[in-house]
């Protein structure tokens, strides 16, 4: 069993990455370093988020893809927060990877910075994606698949607002004890997939105040606090190098 640890007091966090990866077959001569600051604001009234996932890299790489199922590594990711096995998944395909410390309040932000050291033809496939956990949920998560910043300029920057996906791995059931976040403090990741098994937009949370009946039969730890709507969050991506 797996729950997540929530922080006692939002954050702005600023995280270097230390990870700087060269690919391609060119001569050092012709590789350059790009630089970026990756910030995530949080817009959600009362949905906290895990410690954000980023990954630098190029065309040989997808985190997720809708109707398709989940990886193992954006499953625990969507139902604890963890996003250790994500990270993991995407080392031998990227040039940059990043994880935030700690949770991600509402109406707070946190800033990543990524460094890659690449040539030309790895810079024209330049891409950015990213993931956190909706942790006041049973497998809701949010993020950027495969943003293109191959043409970015140094100072330039670029705004996205990010929404809601369902990894399709748990059941949305809204149940006691099957949310790790502070509205339940129940369970994080379970190996058993007891969904539809792939990745979809998410339904949105229904909440008690909302159930009537079906509260009585099938209770939800979850309030109206924790409905949410689109766009949940709003990326930044500066390019500082």
């Amino acid at each position: 069993m797996n729950t997540l640890k929530l922080c006692a007091k939002p954050l702005l966090i600023s995280v270097a990455a230390l990870t700087l990866a060269a690919c391609g077959g060119k001569d050092d001569d012709d590789m350059m370093m790009y630089q970026y600051d990756v910030t995530v604001t949080n817009l959600s009234y009362s949905q906290p988020f895990s410690p954000l996932a980023a990954v630098l890299h190029g065309n040989d790489y997808q985190p997720w893809q809708l109707g398709e199922a989940a990886s193992a590594g954006l499953e625990n990711l969507a139902e604890s927060g963890d996003n250790s096995g994500f990270l993991q998944e995407a080392t031998d395909m990227s040039w940059a990877q990043q994880s935030s410390t700690g949770v991600l309040l509402p109406s707070n932000q946190a800033t990543l910075q990524l460094m890659a050291m690449v040539n030309d033809e790895d810079k024209a496939q330049l891409q950015l994606s990213l993931a956190t956990m909706l942790v006041n949920t049973n497998d809701a998560f949010t993020g950027i698949n495969s943003l293109d910043l191959s043409s970015l300029a140094e100072g330039e920057q670029v705004q996205h607002d990010l929404y809601i996906y369902d990894a399709g791995t748990e059941a949305n059931s809204e149940a006691v004890g099957t949310i790790p976040g502070p509205a339940d403090g129940g369970e994080g990741y379970n190996a058993a997939r007891d969904d539809v098994n792939y990745v979809a937009m998410h339904p949105g949370v229904v909440g008690r105040d909302h159930m009537g009946e079906a509260q009585a039969v099938s209770p939800s730890v979850l309030s109206s606090a924790h409905t949410f709507d689109q766009p949940i969050a709003r990326l930044t991506v500066r390019r500082t190098q």
